[in-house]
């Protein structure tokens, strides 16, 4: 996963218990409400106050609580022993471990003919393995170090800092068009470093090394910390001050929604200046540009905290916006302090509201149906904003994970890793109650679920999203629902392929996954729905009562006209009394002169039988774990193989998915029908 590159946001759509540690751990105390902070009066995307970060602090204060270089000590460098022995010992086995498999490391070669693959047949894999493997084993190394102390790891982490400095740039072939125009295939030295989000967790990874590391590194020879800083410097630090044209950070093209390059490149741009900026002068300019961009990010954001994204960037987008709030609440020594604002709380309390059952998460738009949260980031998100279930849901991975979960993290971040080692105990004794709401509705990003129970691992779970086919990371999915029973999937959102060039370039919309076609939603006389803002639902009715949850979405101007659509409402109901489904009413009517053609589409991961009396089976494991009813004297149904031939998909999947297709045996210009689903008595 990363963020994409930004371009398709357009371009590819048209051409408890009052226990809060870790709050009193590092990265500083929990503070009072800021001072001199204040209600803007500003709204949002959706008419609801919005917060305005810059205004937390006033100028004056900013200046006089931000902390200089020196007196900034996050966390204890290597020098200070007592709390690096201090950690666990199976937490100190593992890292150590962790470094000694890049002992003696055959660094990866990192050849012009790899970069330049990525324009030349839109495979990024090949460059960005070995990218991103040297920068995984120079972390690894270096907490191994940190926490053995004995020089026995510094020679592969030398090795691996020479590399990396030597890289003729740190963003990644993927990314380098967005920064180089003249000729993109190939890094240009001669033009100003380009900034995307890599060549950002690079500089953040130099300045945790020069922060953790300089006495020991100084020792070998001095030249080794001078070339960290003098890299850091050319690369990121002068070009982030100097340039306010990279769309992330805001400040052009003004009406645009950001998705989460703003806080995941924002949260590595102030470690690179609190860490390795000496000049005050600088650290303040790099700070309030930072609060500039959160708050463009944030002036967009849905007020219910939803993220379009889905839960497989939360993590990067509502996750990094908190990695930032932490620097700056730390930096500031509990000053800037925006945790009992209600956006901040939403946007957290979004992943829980996301989470199905175990693993698995309601993943419209890129995200994949299963992932693996970084339990301390949730945990600490938790803490602050008092959210109980927040909370209990980190506990819940970093028991899940155990004392390796550091070495989980899909990008390995000084920046996480740090909060994880050294808040490890304390959340070890955490054993908050995970608990599950029965409804949740989002109206900012238009997303219903619902659960027949409140145990994730028993009965129904239905979910269904309105919205527009506009969104960061969008599919075509307007209407699109999901449903799991005994929290195993059943109507499933596939998710995407390995990201190619394709992804996110003007031909998007011809990977099967990202058309509607490939959800579970209709295809009206031959016509999927169609990518753009104006392609959305409108009406949105959401009600929620013991013995029924329901959405209701007007879907007709998701389709292009040439459909033939005068209206088409979809209801989808969870009803719990007095006998439990999941229930889709579809309501439609054609214009005069239109043909009248369709068919329903429903997705699944489920081998299917088609049996009589209009009913389709559901198997997972050779039992029957749902069934689906529809009038076969109205339509007849078909079951397509969808074989999966992306490394991907088969990992998420396995070697198949089924479609299931519901046509019509006569057209009418207007009509209803119901689709139900049970599970087996």
């Amino acid at each position: 996963m990363d963020g994409g590159d930004g371009r398709h946001q357009r371009s590819a759509h048209r051409d408890g218990s009052g226990r809060h540690a870790p709050s009193d751990g590092y990265f500083g105390k929990r503070a009072s409400r800021a001072v001199g902070s204040r209600s803007s009066g500003r709204k949002g995307a959706d008419s609801k106050p919005m917060i305005v970060l810059s205004e937390l602090l006033s100028p004056e204060q900013l200046a006089e609580s931000l902390m200089s270089k020196e007196n900034y000590r996050p966390f204890p460098d290597i020098e200070r022993r007592s709390e690096w022995e201090g950690l666990p010992t199976e937490l100190r086995q593992s890292i150590v471990v962790g470094g000694e498999t890049y002992l003696q490391y055959d660094w990866p070669l990192l050849t012009a003919t790899m970069h330049m693959e990525f324009l030349r047949g839109g495979n990024r894999t090949r460059f960005d393995g070995p990218y991103h493997a040297r920068r995984r084993a120079v972390t690894s190394l270096a907490l191994a170090e940190c926490v053995e102390n004995k020089g026995r790891f510094l020679d592969d982490l030398i090795n691996g800092i020479w590399l990396i400095s030597e890289e003729s740039s740190w963003v990644i072939s993927a990314h380098n068009r967005m920064s180089q125009q003249r000729h993109p295939e190939l890094p240009d030295i001669s033009d100003v470093p380009g900034i995307d989000l890599f060549a950002l967790e690079t500089g953040n990874l130099f300045a945790w090394l020069h922060y953790l590391l300089r006495p020991v590194l100084d020792r070998v020879h001095p030249l080794i910390d001078e070339r960290v800083l003098s890299e850091l410097r050319r690369r990121i630090l002068d070009p982030y001050l100097q340039r306010d044209d990279l769309w992330w950070m805001g400040f052009t093209a003004r009406e645009r929604r950001l998705n989460n390059w703003t806080p995941w490149c924002t949260s590595n741009c102030l470690s690179a200046f609190l860490l390795a900026e000496s000049d005050p002068e600088r650290r303040l300019q790099a700070v309030r540009k930072a609060l500039a961009s959160l708050d463009r990010y944030l002036a967009k954001h849905p007020a219910d905290g939803g993220c379009d994204e889905g839960p497989g960037y939360w993590n990067k987008a509502g996750g990094s916006l908190f990695d930032c709030f932490e620097q700056l609440h730390a930096a500031t020594g509990g000053r800037f302090d925006p945790y009992e604002d209600p956006l901040v709380r939403n946007i957290g309390a979004y992943i829980y509201r996301a989470h199905i059952h175990g693993s698995y998460f309601l993943n419209f738009a890129d995200g994949p149906h299963r992932i693996t949260i970084e339990g301390d980031l949730v945990y600490r998100y938790g803490s602050r904003i008092r959210d109980e279930n927040m909370m209990a849901l980190g506990s819940a991975f970093h028991r899940m994970l155990g004392a390796a979960g550091w070495s989980h993290m899909k990008f390995l971040s000084f920046l996480r890793v740090l909060p994880a080692l050294f808040n490890y105990a304390a959340i070890e004794r955490e054993m908050r109650p995970l608990t599950f709401a029965r409804d949740i509705w989002m109206d900012g990003i238009q997303v219903m679920a619902a659960r027949e129970t409140g145990s994730s691992d028993r009965g129904l779970y239905v979910a269904m999203k309105g919205g527009h086919n506009l969104e960061s990371h969008n599919h075509n999915d307007v209407g699109h629902f999901v449903v799991y029973a005994d929290g195993q999937p059943m109507l499933i959102d596939a998710g995407v392929e390995e990201y190619t060039a394709k992804t996110f370039g003007p031909e998007r919309y011809e990977i099967w996954t990202m058309q509607s076609g490939y959800h579970s939603v209709p295809t009206v006389n031959g016509h999927m729905q169609r990518d753009g803002d104006e392609y959305r639902a409108t009406g949105a009715e959401y009600a929620a009562a013991a013995d029924v949850s329901r959405l209701t979405l007007e879907l007709a101007s998701a389709y292009p006209h040439k459909a033939g659509l005068d209206s088409w409402t979809r209801a989808c109901r969870l009803i719990r009394e007095p006998r439990v489904a999941a229930e889709l009413e579809e309501r439609f009517a054609f214009r005069d002169g239109a043909e009248c053609g369709f068919t329903l589409n429903f997705m699944t991961c489920c081998q299917t039988r088609i049996e009589a009396g209009g009913r389709i089976a559901f198997l997972r494991d050779e039992r029957e774990a749902l069934t689906m009813e529809y009038d076969d004297r109205q339509f007849a149904a078909a079951i397509e193989t969808i074989v999966l031939e992306d490394k991907k998909l088969k990992r998420a999947w396995g070697g198949f998915l089924y479609r299931i297709v519901l046509t019509p045996l006569q057209t009418k210009r207007r009509g209803s029908f119901t689709t139900r689903f049970r599970q087996p008595n």
